[in-house]
Formats: structure tokens, C-alpha cells, sequence
């Protein structure tokens, strides 16, 4: 099984993969856990350009192509094997992100994000995209306030992009219900993290069960 989480910033996405990777190791399965941009060697790398908040300017088709460059990595080292073998693999971002955010929140041509996003992927889709839904304002007033120094790239951008970002995982999300499970990330890690698990259980089956 394939499951991807997304997200605005500070949604708590990687509390609930560490949860849920946690969660599925004790029932038996072997998961690999990762994150994007990074998870490999490679990915790491293009990680450090996209995020560091000093570094070079980047137009959004830069931008969208390194995600992609690390993304290709990252199937083709990581996902693909663990697949191929039979382990869940729980991934912190993967393509949806470039369609929230260089086309949503950047205005990237569609056609553009889908032929990077193919590429990339070599067609592969999550069987559940766990949409870790915050306002923008709760994000930025809140969660993020303490981060001053420390926010990424995309963190220091203004409240209108991740209010973008926002709405355009909420348009993914409405035009695939059957691959997306969106909850409300303002709630506690808990309960959160327990719809997140029965969802996963119930499309396991009875092998995620104790």
C-alpha cells in the first residue's frame, strides 16, 4: 500500500506519518517512511536548495522541476522497490504538493505540472492521500509564529499563497474522494491520528488488524 499525506505548512503531517508508521510496524508490516524533497541522497541535496529561505530565486517551473528531479529519485531508489516487495510505504508529500503549490499557489500551467508530474512518478498514484486540512491564518499566527528564524522558503511567503495552497488541496481533494481522506488538522494529534488508522485498516483489511 502506497499512502501519501499532505498539507499546508505546519498541518502536522510528519507527527501523523511518524504515528502511523509506528502504528503499522507493531501490527507486522514492514513500512518505509519518507519524506519529499529529500529521502535519498540526491533528494537531499535538491531539499537544501528548495527550502533554504536565503538561497537563490527560483521561478515556479524551477522550482516545480527540482521537486520533480528529487521526486524521479525517490521512485525509482525508494517507493518502487519497497512496492515491488510487498512493504507500505507512507510518504510525507509527493505529487500532490506540486499541484498545490506551483500550480495552485504559483499559477503554473496545469499542463506543466501534469507532464513534470508523469515523468517524475512514472504514473504511479497513492492508494490514500491523507489531506491534513489548517486554515492559512491559524498556520501563520499560530504554529508557525516561534519559527521566525527557522522557516523555510515557502514558509516566510505570505498568508494569500498558503491560502492558495489551501484551496487548491481542498479542489484535489473534492475531485478524487475516493483516493483522499481529509481531516481537520486543528484537532488533537489523538483523534487524528486514530481516523487516520481505521481508514488505513479498513483498505488493509483484516492483515492491519491485531
Amino acid at each position: 500500500m502506497f499512502i501519501t499525506f499532505e498539507g499546508p505548512e505546519a498541518s502536522g503531517k510528519t507527527t501523523q506519518v511518524r504515528l502511523l508508521a509506528e502504528r503499522l510496524r507493531q501490527v507486522g508490516h514492514e513500512v518505509v517512511a519518507t519524506h519529499e524533497p529529500g529521502g535519498t541522497r540526491l533528494g537531499e541535496q535538491v531539499r537544501s536548495i528548495l527550502l533554504d529561505r536565503d538561497g537563490p530565486s527560483l521561478t515556479p517551473l524551477a522550482e516545480a522541476m527540482l521537486f520533480a528531479a528529487s521526486r524521479a529519485q525517490l521512485v525509482g531508489e525508494v517507493i518502487d522497490p519497497a512496492l515491488a516487495r510487498g512493504a507500505v510505504v507512507v510518504v510525507d508529500r509527493f505529487a500532490d504538493s506540486t499541484r498545490a503549490y506551483q500550480g495552485g499557489g504559483e499559477g503554473l500551467s496545469p499542463s506543466i505540472v501534469e507532464a513534470l508530474i508523469a515523468h517524475a512518478t512514472g504514473g504511479l498514484l497513492p492508494d490514500l492521500t491523507v489531506l491534513l486540512d489548517i486554515p492559512a491564518g491559524k498556520a501563520m499566527s499560530g504554529r508557525l509564529a516561534g519559527r521566525n528564524e527557522d522557516r523555510t522558503r515557502f514558509e516566510v511567503r505570505p498568508e494569500s499563497f498558503h491560502e492558495q495552497v489551501r484551496h487548491a488541496y481542498l479542489a484535489l481533494a473534492k475531485a478524487e474522494p475516493g483516493r483522499w481522506l481529509v481531516v481537520n488538522g486543528m484537532e488533537p494529534i489523538t483523534p487524528i491520528a486514530d481516523r487516520i488508522w481505521a481508514e488505513v485498516e479498513r483498505r488493509l483489511g483484516s492483515s492491519a488488524r491485531r
